[in-house]
């Protein structure tokens, strides 16, 4: 199944697809959150889309797409996760997972516009699998186990600032990776039993030429044991969102300029959707920019 969250910023109201329609199920849930996720919220939905007490959600393909989950109470990161992406990072990659944060409000509709941070000279895209969390994920057994703990997949584009995340970061990089509006997400969230995570192409492009073109098949680490090793070192809740890493093609790697006002960003997963963001310049550098 397909489910999305469709309304203005605040106001989304909860749907899921089939046939190629969207059906309303806010009488099932008020949104779609760990709440939703954890009970039995995706079967009361299937069994409702099944008996045809469902209603099509009025002028649906005319309302905003937001994020697919509501605000998530973590944001964790796999980074250096393809090797040809840590290669033109500069590094090695790595023998155990690298984690790190990005704060919730980066969460955003897959199509809104994204600002620039004030100052920026080094804003640079990076197409995601995402994987969004049903049920508590705590110090688990084994890579085998984190199957069930998954409620489904998501295309996430992790926005980062190199300056910030790497010159200035101390030693840590989500002082790159957490600016407002820093990771696009969805349009929709797909139930594990539609993907095949394993194998997923992922692609972006900017201003419409082709940046990205990579396979999920080429994950360092695979997404059970990303979700296994994480359990061992913090508790996943439902509604979290796991970002699995990039891979090779992006500014970083100084084959091409970073973002600048105006650019397009388009980013898509297999099976999971395309995002389209419009990067703006902050108004104090446009401003500057003028005088």
């Amino acid at each position: 199944m397909k489910f999305a969250r469709l309304g203005p910023v605040g106001s989304e109201s909860p749907v899921v697809e089939s046939g190629g329609t969207w059906f309303d199920i806010s009488s099932i849930t008020t949104d779609i959150d760990g709440a939703f996720l954890s009970s039995s919220g995706v079967a009361d939905v299937r069994a409702a889309l099944d008996a045809g007490t469902l209603t099509p959600l009025a002028g649906a393909d005319e309302l905003r797409i937001g994020a697919p989950i509501a605000r998530p109470s973590a944001v964790i990161c796999i980074g250096m996760n393809y090797a040809a992406h840590a290669a033109e990072s500069g590094s090695l990659p790595p023998e155990i997972p690298i984690m790190f944060m990005k704060t919730p409000n980066t969460v955003v509709g897959p199509n809104d516009s994204v600002e620039i941070p004030r100052g920026s000279t080094k804003t640079d895209w990076e197409v995601e699998l995402g994987v969004v969390i049903g049920t508590r994920a705590s110090y688990l057994d084994s890579p085998e186990d984190a199957a069930g703990h998954i409620a489904g997949f998501v295309t996430a584009n992790d926005v980062s600032e190199r300056t910030f995340q790497l010159e200035v970061s101390g030693g840590q990089w989500s002082k790159g990776k957490c600016a407002p509006g820093f990771n696009p997400t969805g349009p929709w969230l797909v139930t594990p039993d539609e993907v095949n995570a394993a194998d997923v192409r992922l692609t972006s492009f900017v201003n419409g030429e082709p940046r990205q073109d990579s396979s999920t098949a080429d994950l360092i680490f695979s997404v059970e044991y990303i979700i296994w090793h994480l359990s061992q070192y913090l508790a996943l809740e439902p509604g979290d969102l796991v970002l699995t890493g990039t891979p090779e093609g992006v500014a970083l790697s100084g084959r091409f300029p970073y973002l600048a006002d105006g650019d397009v960003v388009e980013v898509e997963i297999e099976g999971l959707g395309r995002q389209r963001q419009v990067f703006t310049a902050h108004a104090d550098d446009r401003a500057a920019t003028k005088e």
